[in-house]
Parts: C-alpha cells; structure tokens; sequence
C-alpha cells in the first residue's frame, strides 16, 4: 500500500538525511503544490476559491439551522452540526494557505506555521474518522432499538460522545505533530504537496523518525480501521433489521433516514483508501514521482468532500430542506 511505501521511503531517506546535520537549520518550508504546471494555477484557484465559499455557506447554513429549527435538536443534527463545523475548520487550515500560494512567487510557510496547520488538518480528519462511527451508532439506535433511541441517544449521551471525538482527535493530533516538529529539518526544505501534509514534512527530517512512523501507525489503526470496522458492523446491523420489515414503503423510509450518512461515509472513506491503497512509481533516484493526478485526488479529499457534505444531507434530507425553507 501507499503507506507502507511511504513508510520504506522514508526510512530509506533517513538514513541520506542523516549525513545533513552540519547544514543550517530549515526555519521555514517551500511548498510547490502545481509550481511545475503554471498554465494549471490560475484555473485551480478559481475553482478551489469557489469550493471554499460554497464549504462555508453550505456548512454554515447546515450549523445555524440546526440551532436555530428545535425540530432538528436531535442527535442525528447535533453530530451534522458538528460534522460541518468540523469541515469548515478542515479547509480553513489549509485552504487560505492553498489560495494565497497561487497570489505569490514565493511558497513558503514557517516552520511554526506548518506545525499549526499540520495540526489542525490532523485533528480534524482524526475527529471527522470517530464522528461518522458516532454518527453510524447513532443510525444503528434508531433503526433497530427504535423503542429504547431517546434513552440510549440521550443528550447526556450524544454530547460526550461528540466532545470524546474532538478531544481523541486533538490529544492524537498534539502527540503526532509535537513528535513530527521536534525533529531537525536540515538542508532541503521543499514539501511536493499543497500543504505541510505529515509524511512529505517526515521526508525531510534529518534525525531517526522510527517513533514517528510507529506512533502513525498505531493512530491509523485507531482512527482509520476501527471507526471503518465499527461502521461496518453497524451498517450490517441496520442491514439486518431493514429486511426484515414486511413492507416495501418501510423498507424505504428505514434506509432513507441513513442513507445520507452512508453516502458520506463511502465517499470519506473510499477517497482515503484510493489515496492510500494506490500504489506511487519511483524514479530510479528513489524519489516519489507525485504526479499532479496525485495532487488533484489530495485536492478532491481536502475540498470537494467537505463541500458534499451538506449538499448530501440537505438534498436527501426532508427535515433539513424544510427547515432550510422556513
């Protein structure tokens, strides 16, 4: 996979950086996101500029309807409410970085700079991965304990549970980026990404990063594999229950009420495995080749999926669309 040959080129180039630490200290980073496709820029940042402005009003509306309707104070709209609150913060940590890159000749960013964005990416994709398990267990309640949902899916529930995303998501972030930015950058200093994205920063130290890459791993497992396998076994569930139901039209409003969710779920999770499932050719350096096809998926993860989020659950969502109305 595309982590385990990130993980090995890494290593590979430790042991190359290692012999840089009579080099001055790096004390801020060159980002060359489409540098090598000039023609490509100004057509991008029109694009991702309008993504960004639809992301705010999109989730924005997503936020205060659920405030403000008391019909939608519930748990399935207090995760959507912080599902897009969470989204807007995803792309204002990296997207204002994105747009100010194509304005200017010099794509920098500082080093502190970079650790705050590098943090603040990490921890909301870490909380979105246990916020749509939460979401996912939340359907599962309503589907097949429908009886028992208000006891279950109590506010004294529901909100530890969102507060327990964000905070696993922050203690994780704070550990991988304080682990990442302790390490000596020395000599090259370029990142071939968009943003400080955590294993093109790693590329470049010049110290030991076995830490690093074992501390990664144990958090993708905790955050990736598990909220997927709770996810799934939900879905299984709900699955079960669904076909049970003698009618058709019951069969339907069933679905429908995690259909948006599921929907969500595929294309969150499903742009992360073909990021990290595809396989990246090498030159006969060594070196990555991060074709700009690489990019434009890094850039369809980072930007299109927040603005589907509240398109999915608006469209596909009655409660939502009245409210909207209203």
């Amino acid at each position: 996979t595309c982590i385990l040959a990130d993980i090995e080129f890494i290593l590979v180039k430790e042991n190359t950086n290692m012999g840089k630490t009579n080099q001055s200290t790096v004390t801020e980073f060159v980002l060359l996101g489409l540098s090598g496709y000039p023609e490509l820029e100004a057509i991008y940042f029109v694009m991702v500029l309008c993504m960004y402005l639809v992301i705010l009003l999109g989730n924005g509306i997503i936020i205060i309807v659920s405030v403000c309707d008391s019909h939608l104070h519930t748990p399935m709209y207090f995760f959507l409410s912080n599902l897009s609150f969470l989204d807007i913060c995803y792309t204002s940590s990296s997207i204002p970085l994105f747009l100010s890159s194509f304005l200017t000749s010099k794509k920098t960013i500082s080093f502190s700079g970079c650790g705050v964005q590098m943090f603040l990416s990490f921890a909301m994709g870490a909380t979105e991965c246990v916020l749509l398990s939460m979401m996912a267990f939340d359907r599962y309640v309503a589907i097949c304990n429908p009886l028992r949902y208000s006891i279950i899916m109590s506010k004294t529930s529901y909100v530890p549970m969102a507060a327990g995303s964000w905070i696993a998501g922050s203690v994780n972030s704070v550990l991988q980026t304080s682990l990442a930015m302790r390490l000596p950058f020395c000599g090259d200093n370029v990142i071939n990404h968009f943003t400080c994205e955590i294993l093109a920063v790693l590329k470049l130290a010049c110290a030991d990063i076995s830490i690093n890459i074992i501390s990664m791993v144990i958090a993708n497992i905790i955050f990736l594999v598990v909220p997927v396998l709770f996810i799934f076994i939900s879905y299984v569930f709900i699955l079960s229950t669904i076909l049970k139901i003698p009618s058709a039209e019951g069969k339907r409003k069933a679905f429908s009420t995690c259909s948006a969710h599921l929907t969500v779920v595929i294309i969150f999770y499903g742009t992360i495995l073909f990021i990290y499932a595809k396989p990246k050719a090498k030159d006969i350096s060594g070196t990555d080749k991060v074709q700009v096809t690489d990019k434009i998926i890094s850039l369809f993860y980072g930007v299109v999926t927040p603005m589907l989020n509240p398109l999915i659950y608006s469209l596909r969502n009655k409660d939502v669309k009245e409210a909207v109305k209203n």
